[in-house]
C-alpha cells in the first residue's frame, strides 16, 4: 500500500527558505529574475538564501551539476533544521539522475517543502510515492516568481495570489477554493472528491519506468492534474494511452488539465485535432469530470497544488477547491 500523507511543517513568519538548484543551471541573464524572485518570497514573510548551486560559473552540461552533487546538495538542506522550505529556481532535465541518492529517512525525519514545477515534478510525484511528502506544485523562483507577471501584472491578483501562497505554508488549515485568473473551461462535466497527484505529463510517463514509478492505489479515487508544454497533441495522446493502459484511467475521479504551453495541434488531410479532442477520445466512456485550462503549467502564476491533499473538482461550476490543509502545525 502506499505510504500515509506526509505534511511538512506550517512555515512561520522567518523560517529560512534556500533557494537552489536541484535541476538546470543558472542562466546568462537570469540573474534580475532571480533577485526579483527572491523579494517576493520575502514579501512573503520568509528569510531567504540563494544556494552556491545557482551559480552561473559552474554547472555541468545542462544540469547545475552532477548527479552526485545535486544529491548532495538537497540531502544536505533536508538534513538542516535551520531550513524549513526549498525552492527551485528553475526546472530542467536532471532530476531523474539522482532519485536513487535521495536521503528518504531525512525526510521522514523532517518533512519540508519542496517548491517548483516542470522537472521539478518528477521530483514532487517520485518522493511523494515513496515517502508521502505532499510536495508543491507551484511557481520557480525565477521565471516564477521573478518573472514579469509578478512585477507588472495586475496589483490585485498579484496580492491575491501571495495572499494564497502564504496561507498555503503558513497555515494548518484548508485553503478553500483557488481563485481563477479567468473562467476555465468544463471539458466533461461532473464533479469529484479526491488526492491531488501529477505535475508535468511527460514526466509523470518517465517515472513510469523507474522504481519511483506511484503504487497503482496511489491513483485510486485520485484527482489526476496535469500540463505539457512543446508537444504536439499527438505525443499527448500516445502518453495518455500510456497512462490508460497502465491502468491509471480507471482509477482517477477526476481530471484537471493545466494551461498548454506550445502545444500544437494535429492537421492533416483535412482533419484537426485539438488538445481537448485528444483528451476526450483517450477517456472514451469514462465518466469523471475534466476540468481544464486552469492556472498552472508552464505559465505564470501558477496556483499552488500540493500533492496528496484532498480535493474537490466541480467541472460544471469551474471550481477547484483544496479541502485540507497542506501542512501541519510545528
Amino acid at each position: 500500500m502506499p505510504a500515509a500523507i506526509l505534511r511538512p511543517r506550517a512555515l512561520r513568519s522567518g523560517d529560512l527558505v534556500v533557494v537552489t538548484a536541484p535541476s538546470g543551471r543558472l542562466e546568462p541573464g537570469e540573474e534580475p529574475l532571480l533577485a526579483r524572485g527572491v523579494a517576493i518570497l520575502e514579501r512573503m514573510g520568509f528569510r531567504v538564501r540563494v544556494s552556491p548551486m545557482v551559480d552561473r560559473a559552474r554547472g555541468r552540461w545542462w544540469a547545475s551539476g552532477t548527479p552526485s552533487e545535486q544529491a548532495e546538495e538537497l540531502n544536505a538542506l533536508l538534513r538542516d533544521p535551520e531550513v524549513r522550505a526549498v525552492v527551485a529556481h528553475t526546472g530542467g532535465q536532471a532530476t531523474v539522475g539522482y532519485l536513487d541518492l535521495i536521503d528518504l529517512d531525512a525526510i521522514r525525519a523532517d518533512p519540508k517543502p519542496i517548491i517548483g514545477y516542470s522537472d521539478i515534478s518528477l521530483l514532487h510525484m517520485a518522493l511523494h510515492s515513496r515517502t508521502g511528502l505532499v510536495g508543491f506544485h507551484a511557481d520557480i523562483a525565477t521565471h516564477g516568481f521573478g518573472g514579469d507577471w509578478y512585477t507588472l501584472g495586475d496589483a490585485a491578483r498579484r496580492a491575491e495570489l501571495v495572499d494564497l501562497y502564504t496561507r498555503v505554508l503558513t497555515r494548518a488549515e484548508a485553503p478553500g477554493a483557488l481563485p481563477a485568473r479567468e473562467v476555465w473551461e468544463t471539458w466533461r462535466p461532473g464533479s469529484a472528491e479526491g488526492r491531488l497527484f501529477g505535475g508535468l505529463l511527460n514526466r509523470l510517463i518517465l517515472l513510469q519506468a523507474t522504481p519511483f514509478a506511484p503504487a497503482p492505489e496511489r491513483f485510486e479515487g485520485a484527482v489526476l492534474f496535469w500540463e505539457e508544454l512543446q508537444r504536439p497533441v499527438s505525443r499527448i495522446w500516445n502518453d495518455l494511452h500510456t497512462l490508460r493502459l497502465s491502468g491509471v484511467l480507471n482509477r482517477i475521479a477526476a481530471m484537471v488539465v493545466g494551461v498548454p504551453t506550445e502545444v500544437t495541434p494535429h492537421e492533416a488531410g483535412g482533419q484537426r485535432a485539438e488538445l481537448r479532442d485528444v483528451v476526450l477520445d483517450v477517456l472514451g466512456g469514462r465518466d469523471i469530470p475534466v476540468l481544464a485550462q486552469v492556472d498552472f503549467g508552464h505559465t505564470t502564476p501558477n496556483l499552488p497544488l500540493p500533492l496528496g491533499v484532498r480535493a474537490r473538482v466541480d467541472a460544471d461550476n469551474r471550481t477547484l477547491t483544496l479541502l485540507e490543509p497542506a501542512v501541519t502545525k510545528g
